[in-house]
């Protein structure tokens, strides 16, 4: 297939493009390479394709709706996965705007120009953020979302509510999966993995919100991999579904829209998670015990009955396994050996 993989030097694109492309499938990527976080990581992603035939890369911010028609215009795309997003939880609380020129008009720049050319299927993130002060755990796709606990989480909202819209009005079959904090190598600095790890080697004590109180999902990012692929080969399609019926008694059909969440369905402490990278590091961490951020959750946890039953969704990466390869990753990355 050729695929569009939109921020693909960000950490989730680049991994998919990665598969995609060892695999057989042609990739056109686009990232606007942004200075949210160190812009020679993002380069050194794309470097990882210099030499691969059939891989072709456009420095293009999705918001900029002529260079993206543009790009759609040149080619024809069998599939779209749309993984260009402002992220972060923290930051939406300082630069807003951001968020909605990237996740707001970006994403409906995304779904026009998949309308228009008739595209087979778009797959896009959401976040796990979406289920906000929803206190019931783990989190079902059913369960409520409309308490969002920041921007970046109404924003993602807003995505699924929109791909519902064009897929109810145009049937352009649409997937959204919901991520459960990624982690793995090649990851995004601003992350907790990261910064803990960068903390530790530096003899430099980790903020811990919550004062550790705080419960995760954690999921290794070859997982995450193997669920979008999933989700991609297997859009979506309109037809008489009995589950609808359970939440609506006026549905008698689902349109071609889906969502599922992706997450490794364990629920790991915060403190366990520090203890896992500790050893993994062989250092102990110097601990700055901090109150809960504006924004964020105490706990997250994902039932993945759903993308299990329909796409055979298993995750196979447990925290001390995918912990010890982000260390491996990261001392090899940035040459540090001790």
């Amino acid at each position: 297939m050729k695929i569009l993989v939109t921020g693909a030097a960000g950490f989730i694109g680049s991994s998919l493009t990665n598969r995609l492309l060892n695999r057989g499938d042609t990739v056109v990527g686009v990232d606007n390479l942004n200075d949210y976080y160190d812009v020679r990581l993002k380069k050194a992603r794309l470097k990882l394709f210099d030499k691969k035939p059939n891989f072709q890369f456009a420095e293009v911010d999705i918001s900029d709706r002529h260079e993206l028609s543009r790009i759609f215009m040149d080619q024809s795309f069998d599939g779209v996965v749309n993984l260009a997003a402002q992220a972060g939880v923290r930051y939406s609380i300082e630069n807003p705007y951001v968020y909605v020129d990237s996740n707001l008009v970006g994403f409906v720049n995304i779904l026009e120009e998949c309308r228009q050319n008739k595209t087979d299927h778009l797959v896009y993130a959401s976040t796990s953020s979406v289920y906000g002060s929803n206190a019931r755990l783990p989190s079902a796709e059913n369960d409520n979302t409309d308490r969002p606990m920041s921007l970046y989480a109404a924003t993602k909202k807003a995505n699924e509510v929109m791909a519902h819209a064009y897929s109810h009005l145009y049937q352009l079959p649409t997937t959204g999966l919901r991520f459960f904090t990624v982690y793995g190598p090649w990851g995004r600095p601003d992350m907790a993995l990261f910064k803990f790890t960068k903390n530790i080697l530096a003899n430099k004590p980790i903020s811990v919100y919550n004062k550790g109180e705080m419960v995760r999902d954690f999921t290794y990012i070859d997982d995450i991999i193997s669920g979008v692929i999933l989700a991609l080969d297997n859009p979506p399609t309109r037809e008489s579904n009995d589950k609808v019926a359970e939440f609506d008694s006026e549905v008698r059909e689902i349109d071609p829209w889906k969502i599922y969440n992706i997450g490794n369905s364990q629920r790991v402490r915060l403190m366990d998670y520090v203890e896992v990278l500790e050893n993994a590091l062989g250092k102990k961490a110097s601990l700055e015990l901090l109150p809960m951020q504006d924004g964020d959750i105490p706990a997250t946890e994902a039932d993945i009955k759903n993308i299990s039953d329909d796409l055979g969704y298993c995750p196979k990466t447990d925290i001390n396994e995918g912990v010890s390869r982000f260390v491996s990753w990261y001392r090899g990355y940035y040459g540090i050996s001790s």
